[in-house]
């Protein structure tokens, strides 16, 4: 009785693994080679039969999920239509609520009916049995056997905790960028607060509601539910092909985050022994996203969900996600075994917000990669926003959803390269073809005027933008030699002033130079930090574009 209580209640499993032999990894994207003389590779079997009852009750269940989920983003209208139409007396209610009594005894009914077929379906007998023992005794052994099996990731124990190498011993989030508070007198202070709070309640309203799905449309369960075949392929692919590990961490918010690690440490590649932390994009997922670009190119990987992507709990605010990116490095660093000098952290589009923060709070990593990333979102959601709404959009954003990149970047003092999309139609204020009003411009020019503000002066920041207009390699080295920078020059002016005055920015290199030597320095320093990808947000990035940043 009480394993069939265990099928009626237990997890859905999508797939199960039986390794035959160990693999080597292969990359993710296809490339045409000579196998004439390469030896079979070993495989992975991978099934699951559900039993017809089983199929059926899951197939009925699925469906009232997702019209559960519709109903819930339509029901303020639902509301609004039964109160016109006089339904929603006390009658009419109580009726309403036998109707809801019985569809869900109803539901309840048909979730028996699957567990029965589970009962009688001996390889989920094997899975919930293997799964009971890794959640009760949590061993490496009982654990190893559990990574053969794809199931509802809600079940899944918890592999590693935020404060299991630290010593934080209290639930409290992460440190966050804010700005300084204003400081008023006692009365006007509360006459202020006051006069603001209509407007503080329709923002957090607003954040809350329609808000965090626009910026985050990846934790919406609909676009969810219609990606789940190819999340599930995917995730499938860097198993099998990769040897990848899921695992999943508790964050100190409570939230827990799905992850998957590729370990090409024992391979013969060298960037095998560097780990390249993946930070996805507003829509993207680590089993379909631009973690395939440095796996490709042979580095070892960790690709994480967003909170409420996927596996992932949650839901995709600013503090969520700084959490979840501290657990990620907490669990790179003391569990898989890499040093901060031995981490790169890639970001793509508003990945880049946890990336910024992880390389301000871990300050030691090897690098930071930001692929068609921004500086500031306000610009960006103003964009797509009615101009009526201008001020609403600028608060909400302030106060709930402030992803400030760009502040956040100038606390690294690391090496970073931008890659900024030459056709990009999302990062873009106006239209794709305007490329200066791409935000990843205006992230450039806070970083180097952060770092050089001497050399990024006035006639700096205007031969920096003249070579940010250009838009294809010609043009770039037109600009380039048209002020005549001599690269062996510019490397000896930086080399020279880091043994002299050290390596921590702001430098003051520049400061009793001639106009012309800052207009190379700029030049020079702008394209050693910005690369040109001619192509739209949405294009993966060819493993051969991935360059590591330059480092003096």
């Amino acid at each position: 009785m009480a394993k069939l209580l265990s099928c009626v209640l237990g997890p859905r499993l999508y797939r199960v693994y039986r390794e035959r032999d160990p693999i080597r990894p292969r990359r993710l994207r296809a490339e045409p080679e000579d196998t004439s003389q390469a030896p079979l590779e070993p495989s992975w079997e991978s099934y699951y039969q559900p039993r017809t009852l089983e199929k059926h009750a899951d197939s009925i269940l699925a469906l009232a999920s997702v019209l559960w989920s519709i109903s819930y983003y339509s029901s303020p209208l639902a509301v609004f239509y039964l109160y016109r139409k006089g339904y929603l007396t006390m009658s009419k209610v109580v009726a309403i609520s036998h109707y809801a009594g019985t569809m869900l005894l109803l539901l309840a009914g048909i979730a028996c009916l699957r567990g029965i077929g589970r009962w009688t379906n001996p390889q989920y007998i094997q899975f919930i049995t293997i799964l009971e023992d890794a959640h009760r005794y949590g061993t490496p052994e009982h654990k190893k056997k559990l990574a053969s099996y794809n199931f509802d990731f809600r079940s899944w124990p918890v592999d590693f905790r935020w404060d299991e190498a630290t010593s934080r011993s209290d639930s409290r989030n992460v440190p966050l960028l804010r700005s300084e508070p204003k400081h008023r007198s006692a009365v006007n202070g509360f006459l202020h607060a006051l006069k603001k709070l209509p407007c503080q309640i329709a923002s957090f309203i607003v954040a809350h509601t329609f808000g965090r799905r626009m910026l985050y449309p990846g934790s919406v369960y609909l676009l969810q539910k219609a990606l789940m075949p190819m999340l599930l392929q995917g995730q499938a692919r860097l198993v099998e092909e990769c040897n990848g590990k899921r695992a999943k961490l508790a964050a100190c918010d409570g939230n827990e985050i799905d992850t998957m690690f590729m370990d090409r440490r024992e391979t013969s590649e060298p960037q095998g022994r560097k780990l390249v932390i993946c930070c996805e994009g507003n829509a993207g997922f680590y089993e379909v996203g631009c973690l395939s670009t440095p796996l490709d190119a042979g580095f070892s990987v960790l690709g994480w969900n967003h909170p409420g992507f996927a596996g992932s709990t949650g839901v995709p605010l600013p503090q969520n996600e700084a959490n979840a990116m501290d657990v990620v490095m907490q669990y790179a660093i003391h569990r898989l075994g890499f040093f901060p000098e031995d981490i790169i952290l890639y970001a793509w589009s508003i990945g880049g917000f946890t990336a910024t923060w992880a390389a301000m709070s871990y300050p030691d990593v090897s690098a930071l990669i930001l692929d068609a990333s921004f500086d500031d979102l306000v610009p960006l959601a103003l964009k797509v926003m009615p101009e009526s709404w201008r001020g609403l959009v600028t608060r909400t954003v302030r106060q709930h959803l402030n992803l400030n990149n760009g502040e956040q970047l100038c606390r690294y003092q690391g090496p970073v390269l931008l890659v900024r999309r030459t056709k990009d139609e999302i990062i873009t204020t106006t239209v794709p073809e305007d490329i200066m009003s791409n935000r990843g411009n205006d992230l450039l020019l806070k970083l180097l005027q952060h770092r050089y503000p001497k050399v990024m002066a006035e006639e700096g920041i205007r031969v920096v933008r003249e070579w940010l207009e250009a838009s294809t390699p010609m043009e770039e080295a037109s600009v380039y030699s048209r002020y005549e920078v001599e690269d062996d020059w510019c490397l000896s002016v930086l080399k020279s002033y880091k043994a002299e005055d050290g390596e921590d920015f702001p430098w003051s290199v520049g400061d009793d130079m001639t106009s012309e030597g800052r207009r190379q320095l700029a030049l020079f320093l702008a394209r050693k930090h910005l690369q040109n990808f001619e192509a739209t947000h949405c294009t993966p990035l060819p493993p051969q574009e991935f360059h590591l940043p330059w480092s003096l």
